[in-house]
């Protein structure tokens, strides 16, 4: 496993670098979901059912975190790909630091492949890392309001899933309100009410991730 240490951003033209990675992506024939969250929403739990439950796609991921290993090794023991990007304390990964984590992969047969960004609602949603979507987890845990605190994010995601909806019965969140007020801000995502424990809601999500794979690869 490659532990690659990222000081600063490679570029300041992001835009340009993010496009010039999607058509590299589009090239290889990968698709790039960049998965966004806060901390504790289940994103490495989402991915390792994910990996074990499509084990016909090639999948690596690309883990971003400020420090440790800990998630990447997790996912390598799984049989994926993985790349560990340490970030030396930025709160997002931008196009060019993407893009120097996906050359170290040095696989040329992958058909999906997740950004794992830094955990945080804020940072990440604002810069284009080249990804050919843009994926949200919303943990049960963490309240049906934070469409209303952070709109920006769920305004730049193609997609929402709401994890951990086995603990539903523990908490006050509102599965309900919170798909209004997402679909307020964005008529056009899909969402996703999933629990990587009990597995509920899963083959909704991989239906749509393998959809989304062969229609990368087809345009």
């Amino acid at each position: 496993m490659k532990i690659i240490e990222l000081h600063k951003s490679i570029t300041a033209s992001n835009d340009m670098d993010a496009n010039a990675l999607r058509a590299q992506m589009k090239e290889q024939g990968t698709l790039l979901i960049n998965l966004m969250s806060s901390p504790g929403s289940g994103k490495t739990t989402l991915l390792s059912s994910t990996i074990q439950m499509l084990s016909e796609i090639k999948i690596a991921v690309l883990e971003a975190d400020i420090e440790s290993a800990v998630d990447a090794e997790r996912i390598e023991q799984l049989g994926a790909v993985a790349v560990q990007v340490h970030t030396d304390g930025m709160c997002h990964m931008d196009a060019g630091m993407t893009k120097t984590g996906i050359d170290a992969m040095k696989e040329d047969d992958i058909d999906l492949a997740f950004l794992e960004n830094v955990g945080n609602l804020i940072c990440p949603a604002e810069y284009d890392t080249g990804a050919g979507k843009n994926v949200m987890i919303l943990s049960v845990t963490e309240g049906d309001d934070k469409p209303l605190k952070y709109p920006l994010m769920f305004e730049k995601s193609d997609a929402l899933v709401i994890s951990k909806i086995d603990a539903l019965p523990y908490f006050d969140f509102d599965l309900d309100v919170c798909i209004e007020r997402v679909k307020r801000l964005n008529p056009n995502i899909q969402i996703f009410p999933v629990s990587a424990k009990t597995k509920e809601g899963m083959q909704e999500w991989l239906n749509w991730l393998q959809q989304e794979v062969a229609e990368w690869k087809e345009r």
